[in-house]
């Protein structure tokens, strides 16, 4: 297990260092100065444009700039923007507000998909099978932009059983956005853990549970649902990176000062080092879920084993 560990580790390199480069350059692509950007319509003395310009490498081709990034990220350091800024002082209070808000998603996504996905596969065929599999149809379709709007109006505004914006009333704050941000997640999960379960259901091992005479509960808890928890623990680790590099939306409906934020307005003023530097942990972040995934099949799965 452990040699699995480390060659996963070292397998994460290359991909962190493609995922770097592809956004360093998209970046680097964008048109106009990053300098000019900062500065908006008030005038720089040339001579402290030139000091910033060959303080940042701004001069220097593409290679050498990410040369320049690369070698300080592995060091530690992610850089600072050009107000001076570290970067990682910046991540820091964006990144926990998105991690809460993906956190409350997740745990949202993972109760209620599969709950209602259980609550439709012991059910199948039935009446309760077809209304889950027809709101969950529904929640797919509505685009989550519209879903945050209609939901901060009527549960926000018209009844005021959640706070509308900003993260002033603490845990509560995280709910109805963290509701919009699960909710396309939510309904595949469901749709999932249905198709699963069933399947696991008609298995031969399940049959001959239920002809031994074992309860009911027993067979669908200790025997069905665990076999068919392996594509849902699959399918939450690789959505915790989703819910965290999709949050810009909710945080921009709910007015969160998260990481989502960030990244659009530094997109915007070219701050290359914070876009690099929040995508970098993201992706970290989606390598770590992944293989805490991988791990966790051998606990549910004992037949599961890493050389």
């Amino acid at each position: 297990m452990s040699r699995y560990i480390i060659r996963r580790l070292i397998q994460a390199i290359p991909v962190l260092l493609g995922a770097t480069l592809l956004i360093y350059a998209i970046v680097f692509a964008l048109p106009g100065d990053p300098i000019a950007a900062l500065m908006g319509e008030k005038r720089m003395d040339p001579n402290l444009v030139a000091i910033m310009r060959e303080q940042y490498h701004l001069n220097d081709p593409f290679l050498v700039q990410y040369w320049y990034y690369i070698v300080g990220l592995f060091g530690g350091d992610f850089g600072t923007t050009f107000a001076g800024v570290p970067v990682t002082d910046i991540m820091a209070g964006k990144f926990q507000v998105t991690i809460n808000l993906a956190m409350t998603a997740l745990v949202m996504e993972a109760v209620i998909g599969v709950g209602l996905g259980l609550y439709a596969a012991l059910r199948h065929g039935r009446a309760q099978d077809s209304m889950v599999l027809a709101s969950t149809l529904v929640l797919i379709s509505i685009p989550t932009l519209v879903t945050g709007f209609v939901l901060q109006l009527l549960l926000g505004v018209k009844v005021g059983l959640f706070p509308v914006a900003g993260v002033t009333d603490g845990w509560r704050s995280y709910l109805l956005p963290g509701f919009v941000l699960a909710g396309t997640s939510i309904a595949y999960l469901t749709r999932l853990t249905r198709t699963s379960l069933v399947e696991t259901l008609r298995a031969d091992y399940i049959r001959t549970a239920v002809a031994k005479g074992l309860p009911r509960r027993r067979v669908v808890g200790r025997h069905a649902l665990r076999n068919a928890l392996i594509p849902l623990i699959t399918y939450l680790g690789a959505d915790l990176g989703t819910l965290m590099g999709g949050a810009v939306i909710t945080e921009t409906i709910f007015n969160l000062p998260g990481i989502g934020q960030q990244l659009f307005s530094s997109v915007y003023l070219r701050e290359q080092s914070v876009v690099v530097g929040i995508v970098t942990v993201l992706v970290l972040i989606y390598i770590l879920a992944n293989l805490i995934v991988d791990l966790l099949y051998a606990v549910l799965d004992p037949r599961i084993r890493y050389e």
